[in-house]
């Protein structure tokens, strides 16, 4: 599977951890940013990481920031992109399977590397199941989506 990454100063080092245990897995990666532990705005990354997946060049988005609240709201602002802020494995794929959530999102001082991995590994292990009440709800979501004036 092809995955975007990208995170803010304060996730730099846990996106740096999950691109390794990516690159174990034999996935793709795409790496948007940042690069480094210097300050930077969580936004940017957030769009940078939408835009790969809007485009189709990843299928899926891993966003790392402090608290992963932030980069959740910002990538939630891209028409197309569901994000999921999740800091627990039933989450991490129960957002997919029901809500066809195409970004993880995760807090790094909220969290550490192992749990981390467990998540990221919930999450692409998971596939949506289009199920009638799952695909009626995330209908109901990209309607709303649509009324105020973002579509995919």
């Amino acid at each position: 599977m092809r995955i975007v990454v990208g995170s803010d100063h304060a996730g730099y080092e846990l996106k740096e951890e999950i691109k390794r245990f990516l690159d174990g897995l034999d996935h793709e990666i795409v790496d948007v940013g940042t690069h480094s532990t210097a300050p930077a705005d969580y936004p940017d990354y957030a769009e940078a990481l939408a835009k790969e997946i809007r485009e189709g060049r990843a299928e899926r988005g891993i966003l790392i920031c402090g608290s992963g609240v932030g980069a959740s709201v910002a990538a939630n602002k891209i028409p197309g992109i569901r994000a999921g802020l999740c800091h627990d494995t039933y989450s991490a794929h129960q957002c997919v399977e029901h809500d066809n959530v195409n970004v993880l999102v995760m807090g790094a001082r909220i969290i550490g590397v192992e749990l981390a991995r467990e998540l990221v590994r919930a999450f692409l292990g998971a596939r949506y199941t289009a199920e009638e009440r799952h695909a009626r709800r995330l209908g109901k979501v990209l309607a709303i989506e649509q009324r105020y004036g973002r579509s995919e």
